[in-house]
């Protein structure tokens, strides 16, 4: 859905400023190169989050404590 939109935002500004739209599409794979580093950095902190949570959880866990389940529409009738 987002390729899809980005690809009607295009049209449009193409039709209204056609080299400003040429020339986004000569800079957009210099600026998803740019924000590749951002991006990684972005995975790396949410990676060392998640293993954070599961290191400070993990006495519960060995304690028997487990995390609710995601309440279906079916939930209240259990």
């Amino acid at each position: 859905m987002k390729t899809l939109f980005a690809v009607v935002a295009w049209c449009i500004l193409f039709v209204l400023c056609w080299p400003l739209a040429l020339l986004v599409l000569v800079l957009w794979p210099l600026v998803w190169l740019v924000a590749l580093p951002f991006r990684l950095v972005g995975i790396t902190f949410t990676a060392l989050f998640a293993f954070l949570q599961a290191l400070l959880f993990l006495p519960a866990r060995l304690l028997g404590w487990r995390p609710r389940q995601a309440q279906g529409p079916h939930a209240a009738a259990a």
